[in-house]
């Protein structure tokens, strides 16, 4: 469960002036975004977008006989960790055992480490987290014999006896990590296979680095990338060299852009053993403006799916000058908002005083971020933001968003607080 984290003036966003709560308690307080009741600029999350997304990728996942262990790096919050294993995602996934902590924390028993498991620090504390949750599976990727080689060193120098789960990554060529060919892949298999220190439970690759969001180039690259994966599975199983006591194989894929390319491999057939497909989508939680919207556009088209993710993250924003005509500038930047895809959108406004708020125009742009300031461009002669005015802005890639809060509010529709959750980055 998490924890009941302690909200007060040292945290962006938080009123200087207002007496400490907890994360439980802020309900209570009666603020409003819209009110001026907690300063800008101020990360939000909406309730029932959250609640939306969460119901969507169960269903999603649950109707294609897979299982779903969230990326926990994107969001790093106890509080969406507990919700997503709630909803019934199957365990979490992260991107190191110092973040797998977390997890664990947050009430997962199931855990895969999406990267190379290696230094003597890494591997003692992974041993003593399993040690102290005798229900705790941990698996961890290996793309290398030197990986195995100083696993092993490490195994023999503590004298424990301890060996680890792994997966085998299969890569792509001037990519990220990632057994290059079939035949190192192969050979690798084989190699942990008679590791004392480590167990062959599956197969695991990451297809989001081939995808341009242009369907037909990401439906081949993808899909050539699942049957390279799903070769090395079938030569491992005729070669025997799963895990002798594992009932099943584990076969892991699916960032967050293109996963219905995916699921040839997580469903795949006819080996020695049943095989259980574990997607790792991450950024399907609060969705966005940018970069995933467009991306799941196209999962909807592939699909013919009657509804959608919903963008849940935003960050509202103070005009703080208009200084010339078609410029203002806001009060919130690098420091606060996403920019390593796209630049932030402007997706709603309100008038200073107001409480309801409307959909920008469409001609409002966010032309560049300085570490405090974003420069919002806009027509002259349409409607103009004044100094005071507050404005939502949509973001791109929820990852870089949440790195840069300790807590976001969650709010409803029309801008009440109901809640709020922290991050551990």
């Amino acid at each position: 469960m998490a924890d009941d984290f302690r909200l007060e003036a040292s945290l962006k966003g938080y009123p200087l002036t207002a007496a400490p709560c907890l994360v439980s308690e802020i309900g209570a307080r009666g603020w409003n975004v819209l009110a001026g009741d907690l300063p800008l600029p101020l990360a939000v999350l909406r309730r029932g977008a959250l609640e939306h997304n969460l119901a969507w990728m169960q269903r999603y996942v649950g109707e294609r006989g897979v299982w779903l262990a969230p990326h926990g790096k994107t969001t790093m919050s106890p509080e969406l960790l507990a919700m997503q294993l709630a909803a019934g995602a199957w365990g979490l996934t992260f991107a190191n055992v110092w973040q797998a902590q977390l997890g664990v924390a947050a009430g997962a028993r199931h855990i895969l480490i999406a990267n190379q498991v290696l230094q003597a620090d890494d591997l003692a504390g992974l041993d003593a987290l399993l040690a102290a949750h005798v229900d705790l599976r941990v698996w961890f990727l290996v793309d290398s014999p030197r990986q195995i080689e100083l696993i092993e060193a490490w195994v023999a120098r503590h004298g424990k006896g301890r060996v680890f789960d792994v997966l085998l990554e299969l890569g792509v060529a001037g990519q990220r990590t990632g057994c290059r060919t079939h035949e190192q892949a192969l050979q690798l298999a084989r190699a942990i296979a008679a590791s004392p220190a480590v167990r062959l439970c599956g197969i695991e690759c990451y297809e989001g680095l081939v995808a341009t969001c242009d369907s037909a180039h990401d439906a081949a690259a993808v899909t050539d990338l699942v049957r390279r994966c799903a070769r090395l599975a079938h030569a491992c199983d005729e070669a025997a060299l799963w895990a002798e006591d594992e009932p099943r194989i584990l076969l892991s894929a699916g960032g967050s852009a293109v996963f219905d390319l995916v699921l040839p491999l997580l469903t795949l057939q006819g080996l020695s053993r049943p095989v259980q497909g574990v997607l790792r989508s991450g950024c399907y939680l609060t969705h966005d403006h940018g970069n995933y919207q467009r991306f799941v556009g196209l999962v909807t088209e592939r699909e013919g799916l009657a509804d959608t993710l919903q963008p849940a993250l935003t960050v509202w924003a103070l005009v703080q000058s208009v200084p010339e005509t078609g410029l203002a500038l806001l009060n919130a930047g690098r420091r606060d908002l996403s920019f390593d895809i796209d630049l932030p959108r402007p997706v709603r406004w309100a008038r200073a005083g107001e409480r309801l708020a409307q959909a920008a125009p469409a001609s409002w742009r966010v032309s560049a971020l300085n570490d405090q300031h974003a420069y919002l461009c806009f027509d002259g002669s349409g409607a103009a933001p004044a100094v005071g005015d507050r404005v939502e802005l949509g973001i791109s890639h929820p990852c870089t968003t949440f790195d840069k809060w300790r807590w976001m509010a969650v709010v409803e529709d029309d801008g009440a607080v109901s809640g709020a959750i922290h991050t551990c980055f």
